[in-house]
């Protein structure tokens, strides 16, 4: 009875292994075709199209964004600062209140329900237009990419919030109580270093939507000295389909406009703007899937 018990563990072993494959190969294989797909001919792609195994290679589209780097070096700047900033900003403030919800605090109830709203209800593009730029005054600046509507957000504060209750024993918080220290002293001496696993995977989550995001640019920001990676590779492409569209008409007036790669330079913009997070999950990974499963426990 337990060898046909084994032999069963075993296949159904066997089997999870071989879904878990073929569902990392489905995740894997677009962004292997997306980076083949940058380094293929321009001609080629536009007649052929693209695959994995491409006749005719390439270094056009990146040769073409080089000749941006200007422009995309200092947008990458702008973004990294934007990342850093927003992501620690973020991740105290949501940290800070998650714990507090976890706390016997005055208002507590109307904190907890104020967090939920947040995530069913908003002002709107409008009114959060008009109190970012005419109360706070904050177009035009560094911070209009930092504060609206990224860095607090009610499902990262939940899943803190429900990781404290579910993680943090309740016996060592009163144990540091009893031993003089006062809540911040615990919150940071305690709480924190506890928390690692909550804590890479918010900044992760922070992190990626920070360095994705491009609609506070669209609304918040018009100056250049501002724009950032996903404004000017959407510049850059928006430019680069207009010229080669009317190439015909402007080739008296701009040289080489014909050879614009326009279809191989779309994907090396995606490569170009995903290759930094793709660099940084690794590090993350190991706390990543431990935090958002115990995080997403109702406490």
């Amino acid at each position: 009875m337990e060898g046909k018990m084994y032999k069963s563990d075993k296949q159904m072993q066997t089997i999870a292994h071989v879904v878990l494959g073929l569902m990392t190969l489905s995740s894997l294989l677009p962004f292997v075709l997306l980076v083949i797909s940058s380094f293929t001919e321009e001609s080629y792609a536009t007649r052929y199209g693209f695959g994995f195994f491409p006749k005719a290679w390439s270094l056009g589209a990146y040769q073409y964004l080089m000749n941006e780097w200007n422009q995309i070096g200092h947008a990458y700047l702008i973004t990294f600062i934007v990342t850093i900033l927003g992501t620690l900003i973020g991740m105290v403030c949501s940290t800070m209140l998650a714990y507090g919800l976890t706390r016997d605090i005055v208002g507590k109830a109307f904190l907890n329900f104020y967090v939920v709203f947040t995530m069913l209800f908003s002002g709107g593009i409008v009114a959060s237009y008009y109190v970012w730029s005419n109360l706070f005054h904050i177009k035009n600046t560094i911070w209009a990419l930092v504060f609206p509507g990224l860095m607090m957000n009610a499902f990262n504060i939940i899943l803190e919030k429900n990781y404290f209750n579910n993680n943090i024993p309740e016996s060592l918080i009163e144990s540091a109580k009893i031993d003089g220290a006062g809540n911040i002293r615990t919150f940071i001496s305690i709480v924190l270093p506890l928390s690692k696993p909550i804590l890479a995977t918010i900044g992760l989550m922070s992190a990626i939507s920070y360095w994705n995001d491009w609609t506070n640019g669209l609304y918040y920001v018009d100056q250049a000295a501002f724009y950032s990676l996903q404004q000017v590779l959407n510049n850059i492409n928006e430019n680069a389909s207009f010229l080669a569209s009317n190439s015909t008409q402007m080739s008296s007036m701009l040289h080489g406009t014909a050879s614009i790669p326009t279809t191989t330079m779309r994907m090396a913009i995606a490569v170009i703007g995903i290759l930094p997070m793709v660099i940084a999950y690794p590090f993350f990974q190991k706390y990543f899937v431990k935090g958002i499963t115990i995080g997403a426990v109702k406490g």
